[in-house]
């Protein structure tokens, strides 16, 4: 027997089972997953596992939608300060890039979602209201639909993350990066100049 593993209440089995899952399906995605693997991460039977969360697919679900809530609270889109949120996706990313993993897998398998919730607000709700917001203060261009730009925001924020050529960078690159796309999303939103 594995010290420890005896003593584990349901709760702290759910959270284990949830971690060794994560970090499966961000490595192999849906179809690549071996239940087996995540049972021994988790320090767990098959069957314990199947009888907390049923099948691999609902697995897969409750875990990509756990992931995206966790990325949307560590990001906040503040009307006066719309292009830093590109900054703050570009740090997220490049400190958890789980997030586009399980992101990019969910896509790949052709799974939707519902809007994930993140501390009590609907995703992405929130962000569209504080465009809205930034909009009405002349902090952005008016003439943006706000979820065209919200996933223009996004882009721009996830485009280090997605390059295929993922080199070893010193902090100066990174932070050049950063600052690269902090810069594009502020001439983006910029609003426009009233012709005379």
């Amino acid at each position: 027997m594995i010290p420890g593993v005896a003593n584990r209440t349901g709760s702290q089995l759910r959270d284990e089972i949830l971690a060794a899952a994560r970090a499966e399906f961000a490595q192999y995605g849906l179809t690549g997953a071996r239940i087996e693997r995540i049972a021994k991460g988790a320090n767990a039977s098959k069957e314990r596992l199947y009888a907390h969360f049923g099948d691999k697919e609902s697995l897969f679900r409750l875990v990509a939608l756990t992931d995206a809530a966790e990325f949307f609270e560590a990001l906040t889109l503040r009307p006066d300060a719309v292009p830093e949120f590109v900054g703050e996706i570009f740090d997220v990313l490049r400190a958890h890039p789980e997030h586009l993993r399980m992101m990019t897998w969910a896509r790949l398998e052709g799974l939707s979602f519902p809007e994930p919730q993140s501390l009590g607000h609907d995703i992405p709700g929130r962000e569209l209201s504080a465009i809205e917001a930034a909009q009405a203060g002349g902090h952005v261009d008016a003439h943006w639909k706000p979820l065209d730009l919200l996933v223009m925001l996004f882009g721009i924020g996830t485009a280090w993350a997605d390059w295929p050529h993922q080199d070893v960078l010193d902090d100066a690159d990174v932070a050049a990066h950063r600052a690269a796309a902090v810069e594009a999303a502020a001439r983006i939103i910029a609003p426009r100049r009233r012709e005379s």
